[in-house]
């Protein structure tokens, strides 16, 4: 049996509709939308409205973590298009997840990362996309547990939630073979990022339920260019699938 995983998408699609070639199904940890683009301020749903030195701005901005003037200054630039900021939004979204799925392979196994709006994926997952958040699916004889969204930050990121909630999705999987979160454990190592040059956030309730249920495996994704990209909890090979949209090819699981 040979899987493929992939996270933070960010909107490659180009990759993506490869990304389940030479495999049985493909996992998909979550970050499908392409908001602002660190790398290239040109890309993203911010430039696209905004033009590439707005949002090189607002980049600058969060990078240095004045986060209450990136606010100010969205907000501003929001002001200028008219009507709800979040009818722009859905529209620039809506246009994403719909090239997104089309390009999606099948079978895929899924769940949501922090930038994703889960609310909108009902509406673009074609037959053999089966969505999982806080449950379990047997692929291949094992058992996944998936664990989507990612924890609070100053960022504030659309599919982010409290510890306690959280919590309560690692602890409805319960033991499975193969853990699949968006975010890592909380081992300091994993959250580094650098090139961003901070740390991300972590599950410490992730962290707690490998060293009490020994998975095979815990996979995650969210830190994109992570200090270690690896590491071992036990029998547990805690494994960064990559960066997606930088890599452009799938990590491979076999079994």
């Amino acid at each position: 049996m040979r899987i493929h995983v992939v996270s933070d998408v960010h909107g490659r699609v180009d990759a993506l509709a490869r990304a389940g070639d030479g495999a049985d199904a493909l996992v998909c940890l979550g970050d499908l939308i392409l908001f602002v683009d660190y790398a290239d301020h040109s890309q993203g749903i911010f430039a696209e409205l905004f033009g590439a030195e707005k949002a090189g701005a607002f980049i600058g901005l969060r990078t240095a973590g004045r986060f209450d003037e990136a606010r100010a200054m969205s907000a501003e630039l929001w002001a200028t298009l008219g009507g709800d900021p979040r009818a722009h939004i859905e529209t620039a979204v809506r246009r994403q997840y719909e090239q997104i799925f089309a390009a999606m392979p099948t079978p895929a196994y899924l769940t949501y990362g922090n930038v994703d709006l889960p609310h909108f994926w009902k509406d673009y997952a074609r037959p053999g996309h089966q969505v999982l958040d806080g449950t379990t699916a047997e692929i291949g004889g094992l058992t996944f547990g998936f664990v989507g969204g990612g924890l609070r930050t100053p960022y504030r990121t659309p599919y982010e939630i409290d510890e306690e909630e959280y919590a309560r999705k690692v602890e409805a999987v319960g033991e499975v073979d193969v853990l699949c979160c968006h975010i890592p454990p909380a081992i300091p190592e994993l959250l580094y990022d650098v090139v961003a040059r901070r740390f991300e956030r972590g599950s410490e309730a992730t962290l707690e339920a490998i060293r009490r249920t020994q998975p095979r495996y815990a996979l995650f994704g969210h830190v994109h260019q992570p200090l270690a990209g690896r590491t071992r909890i036990g029998r547990t090979e805690c494994i960064n699938v990559g960066h997606f949209r930088g890599r452009g090819t799938p990590f491979a699981l076999e079994w």
